[in-house]
């Protein structure tokens, strides 16, 4: 495991530009138009599936022995996930979001692909120091793919793309020059970027204490068992969080913006 968080999240994110090539673009246009020496990241969000081999815990355990600890549960019913956010006592690091898919409520089909899938991976993979961005540990085919997108757009990219970052997250409230996340989304949309828009271009708000949007994600080729394809793969959020009636910053997520969020993959939108 990584003894380094910085090292970690460096290794992340180029895992995550190296399929999301807008991710870098958009980075690098807000650092020009906030005059700013660096974005701050507040979450990265991962995937799994709720087997014994892959649950959410051997993603959070590379995070706990960095010194992050479990702060909210969340729970997803029209998508069957469950998931929990992390936080590190620096409040400079980035914030942690993993989710999981509740592959027994799924039909019996894609359960047996899913099996399939994590069958294929060594079991030693969970510990290794680049579990967190090592990919796929399975082979898929094309077929497969499309029977569980049918189902659970969920369990396709995590299918196709494996462990890895699936967004990275701008703080909107360290940006210079661009106040809140309406400005955000206008330099957006102004530099010809297409932005989610399910459930509104903004989920959530002040109301709710954290306010958040995000593009639609890259298409990128994933060379399947038997053919290479062209899918989403990973997108870029901004969140812009709001002061909570008891003072300070509310650090956690909002369940019914979140679920939207997902949909950033989603290939339809």
């Amino acid at each position: 495991m990584h003894n380094n968080i910085d090292t970690l999240f460096s290794h992340l994110w180029e895992d995550y530009v190296s399929i999301t090539p807008s991710a870098e673009k958009i980075h690098a246009l807000l650092k020009q138009q906030t005059n700013s020496s660096d974005i701050v990241n507040d979450h990265v969000a991962f995937r799994t599936f709720n087997l014994p081999k892959t649950g959410l815990q051997t993603l959070a355990q590379h995070f706990e022995a960095l010194g992050y600890t479990a702060q909210g549960d969340y729970n997803f019913d029209a998508k069957k996930l469950s998931a929990k956010h992390y936080q590190h006592p620096d409040p400079t690091k980035p914030k942690v979001f993993i989710s999981e898919l509740r592959v027994e409520e799924l039909s019996d089909t894609a359960q047996d692909i899913i099996h399939g899938l994590v069958e294929q991976m060594p079991a030693d993979a969970v510990n290794k120091e680049n579990y967190l961005y090592s990919g796929t540990h399975w082979n898929v085919s094309k077929a497969e793919y499309e029977t569980l997108l049918e189902e659970s757009e969920y369990a396709a990219w995590m299918a196709a793309w494996g462990y890895r970052a699936n967004h990275f997250t701008v703080s909107v409230n360290h940006l210079n020059g661009l106040a809140t996340l309406e400005d955000v989304n206008q330099t957006l949309k102004d530099a010809g970027y297409v932005l989610n828009t399910s459930g509104g271009e903004i989920k959530g708000g002040r109301d709710v204490c954290l306010a958040q949007s995000s593009t639609m994600a890259d298409k990128m080729p994933v060379a399947f068992s038997d053919v290479e394809l062209a899918i989403p793969s990973c997108f870029y959020e901004f969140a812009e969080r709001f002061e909570m009636a008891e003072g300070g910053l509310y650090q956690g997520f909002v369940a019914a913006s979140a679920d939207k969020i997902f949909e950033s993959t989603n290939a339809g939108m």
